[in-house]
């Protein structure tokens, strides 16, 4: 969302007299409701006039009744729902000059001028094409007096943005597309199922799933199941891979795993382009090795199915961006998408990354897989690169000297095991030997300490909670023990993770330097806990699954709500004195007020929502849904604000309240927690390797710079790590928050989506950035 609009705009009247037309094209993907949705109403909040455009493009060629004006109401209770609701279709006639001509003529008639179009790389170059003839269309129609030259004149030039709908995260300068965080829901929970039934035969199970050019899916899901091979058009297998993969299932094998686990993109191929399929791998496990295997392709049913939270939000987050680049846009500014960079949402040329996206399949058809990777972006070439180190380096025969401990702090969450997984069989890659820490803090004090090894964690990836076990215990009074058992058990680094315990216990450790000199080993802390406090990262492992509990849970309470009528509901959620939770799932279920502790909140704004609410049960929406963190004020407390509305409702609706509790801590983690954990684990013991290099002196380690205490975080486009000295000062202690939140400045979308006037001043800012660059960059970072 941008605020360049100048001082004394009123983004309320910013689309006065202004038509949008809103379609979507090609395959359909989750999280395209959530964009039609925000883009509607944010369209209805400017002022604009917005119309639906059924069927895709085909819809704007046939034009009648296909092109429909939107209502706020028209577009509830969509944002549960997976594929479009107003339909997708392949359509030839667009593509033909004709079919474009009428297309013109239609929008002309009804003076719409500003076209979003949610689809892929093929849908958006249909919607430049259909920008740069704009002109020649206007005046073929007036001359064949289709139009008048006044219907030609008020709709001299079309703006178009385009928002990237595809599950295969195929379209390049976005990080993530809609409908792929859905789709890997999907494959996931495949995946879970087969192992469960895999393990039980000691089967090898090949699956393959959607992506014909490109191999994110394949990726991103080998990393989050901890598959033995994956197969991606990008990266063909190197020649006599047949022997390499056979050897290495059975490695796996006779290390002791009871299954084998395969996974194949649908567009795989080997270095001479010959297609790898399914069928091949089969024959080749079954005939070389006898093993009895089995093949599934997964179709579209990763095309299916509810949109997860992430893409309710990334709809959502694109919808208002697409609005705003819209109704900013000058006859100058080139046709853009709207995507998200890390947590940022970004504005690119649409022409520059169709460009882009070419270029992959040119390298990919000649030959430069590495090009191809890079062209892929920064995300997708950090996956491949953590693959590469998890599935197809050996760990060392001979042990190395460096001893590292892991442990779990505070509460327990889903991808605490994943993230163990990874650090444990990095370090044992890099040659050290690894130490499992039972019970946090309490068990370093009470020597609950053992080695951990490459197959215990083998299954960890899918686990829920926290094997290692977990407590909210500080070092602090332990200092003297856990100084002795450092030294006892020789440790030479430690790797904490967990939430703000993680955080002011390694404080605590850092403070303690000073005393025990056996405390000055490097440290790094990596954030996991479902309320996503911890000061240095926007996002802690634990907090996408927990989202996704809350929403779940929501979208079946307004479910309810539907068939009695008038109903409120008013739900608490977990997070300490932290609103990400609140906030997060408000956008992702569609709720009209989300109240949480950084936000201060009064009895006239309380009057202010029930209000709202009143209005809003004379409409056709006849439901509420009001969420609440669990210390957003602890005189307005959930039992106080069910009466509240209870009260004031008072023969216009009836109140219900829920409080979530701890199923928001559990259950298996999601695939962006896994590969989120996965990423975290590496990077952690990676940079250890580096610190103890740095820290080796006189055939010790001795750390006692800030610098060797450290979190390792997400910060908008990558990972960092900084001095826990550093985020100190960034803290509020007392509420275990971080002074300063990034999503904060999404909760204004909450507010204009559940149609309250507010400003858009507090909001983010968006500006066109170029995806090719003048440049090579030198180095990459890791990242998401």
């Amino acid at each position: 969302m941008s605020n360049t609009n100048t001082v004394g705009v009123d983004p309320t009247n910013m689309g006065v007299g202004r038509s949008i037309a809103v379609l979507t094209s090609g395959g359909d993907a989750q999280g395209m409701n959530a964009a039609v949705r925000a883009t509607v109403r944010v369209g209805l909040y400017t002022g604009a006039k917005v119309f639906f455009v059924h069927e895709g493009y085909q819809g704007l060629v046939d034009g009648g009744d296909h092109i429909r004006p939107a209502t706020w109401e028209s577009v509830s209770m969509m944002l549960q729902l997976g594929g479009t609701v107003i339909g997708s279709a392949r359509c030839m006639d667009f593509q033909t000059r004709d079919g474009r001509l009428k297309a013109a003529c239609n929008l002309v008639k009804l003076g719409i001028t500003n076209l979003c179009v949610i689809g892929g790389d093929g849908s958006l170059t249909g919607a430049n094409i259909f920008r740069t003839e704009w002109n020649d269309l206007l005046k073929d129609l007036i001359s064949k007096g289709k139009i008048t030259k006044e219907e030609g004149k008020a709709s001299s030039h079309l703006n178009i943005v385009g928002m990237v709908g595809s599950i295969d995260n195929d379209f390049c300068g976005t990080d993530m597309t809609i409908g792929t965080d859905s789709a890997l829901h999907r494959i996931i929970e495949v995946v879970d199922s087969i192992t469960t039934t895999a393990q039980s035969h000691q089967r090898a199970f090949i699956l393959e799933v959607m992506g014909r050019h490109c191999g994110y899916l394949a990726l991103v899901t080998a990393l989050a199941c901890g598959a033995d091979w994956v197969f991606i058009p990008e990266m063909p297998p190197d020649d006599g891979w047949e022997e390499h993969l056979c050897r290495r299932l059975t490695e796996t094998r006779n290390a002791g795993s009871r299954l084998n686990v395969i996974i194949v993109a649908e567009g795989a191929i080997d270095k001479k382009g010959e297609p790898i399929t399914c069928d091949q791998l089969k024959d080749l496990v079954t005939k070389r090795l006898g093993f009895d295997t089995r093949a599934t392709i997964l179709g579209h049913v990763q095309r299916g199915g509810t949109p997860s939270a992430f893409d309710r939000v990334l709809g959502s987050r694109m919808g208002v961006e697409a609005v705003m680049a819209l109704l900013e846009a000058t006859p100058e500014t080139p046709a853009c998408v709207v995507s998200l960079s890390g947590n940022q949402a970004v504005r690119l040329p649409l022409m520059e990354c169709v460009q882009v996206t070419k270029d992959v399949t040119v390298a990919m058809k000649e030959g430069r897989f590495d090009d191809a990777v890079k062209l892929r972006g920064r995300s997708f070439e950090n996956n491949w690169n953590t693959y590469k180190l998890l599935a197809h380096v050996r760990p060392p025969e001979t042990k190395g000297s460096i001893n590292v401990a892991i442990l779990n702090v505070g509460a327990p969450c889903a991808g605490m095991n994943a993230a163990v997984r990874a650090a444990v069989r990095i370090g044992l890659i890099q040659g050290h030997n690894m130490l499992a820490v039972h019970d946090g803090f309490e068990g370093l004090a009470q020597e609950k300490i053992e080695p951990i090894t490459w197959n215990t964690v083998g299954d960890w990836t899918g686990k829920g909670g926290s094997d290692l076990g977990t407590k909210r215990v500080l070092p602090g009074k332990y200092m003297e023990e856990i100084s002795l058992n450092i030294a006892k058990y020789n440790i030479h680094a430690l790797i904490i993770i967990g939430g703000f315990e993680a955080f002011s216990g390694g404080l605590e450790m850092v403070q303690g330097r000073e005393k025990y000199e056996e405390l000055c080993i490097p440290m790094v802390i990596v954030p996991a806990t479902v309320s996503n406090n911890v000061p240095g990262s926007d996002f802690s492992i634990g907090a996408d699954t927990a989202l996704n509990t809350i929403t779940t849970t929501c979208d079946r309470i307004k479910q309810s709500a539907a068939g009695t009528k008038r109903r409120v509901f008013i739900i608490e959620t977990m997070g300490g004195y932290c609103g990400y939770l609140a906030t997060m799932s408000g956008l992702s279920a569609g709720a009209d007020a989300a109240y949480i502790y950084e936000e201060k909140f009064g009895i006239r704004d309380l009057e202010r929502n029930v209000e709202h609410l009143v209005e809003k049960m004379k409409t056709t929406v006849k439901r509420g849904l009001i969420l609440r963190n669990e210390n957003c004020n602890s005189n307005y407390t959930t039992d106080f604000i069910f009466n509240l509305y209870s009260e004031e409702g008072k023969g216009v609706f009836d109140c219900r309240k829920n409080v979530l509790g701890h199923m928001q801590q559990g259950g298996t983690p999601t695939p962006f927690d896994r590969n989120f954990a996965t990423k975290m684990g590496a990077k952690a013991v990676l940079w250890l390797t580096e610190k103890l290099k740095d820290c080796y002196r006189h055939g010790r380690i001795f750390a006692n710079t800030p610098d060797s205490a450290c979190v390792l975080g997400m910060r908008k486009r990558g990972l960092v790590l900084q001095p826990l000295a550093e985020l100190k000062e960034q803290t509020d202690f007392e509420h275990r928050i971080p002074k300063s939140q990034w999503w904060l400045k999404l909760r204004p979308i909450m507010k204009i989506l559940a149609k309250y006037e507010i400003s858009l001043d507090t909001s983010e800012h968006a500006s066109m950035e170029h995806v090719i660059s003048k440049k090579p960059p030198v180095h990459m970072t890791l990242t998401k």
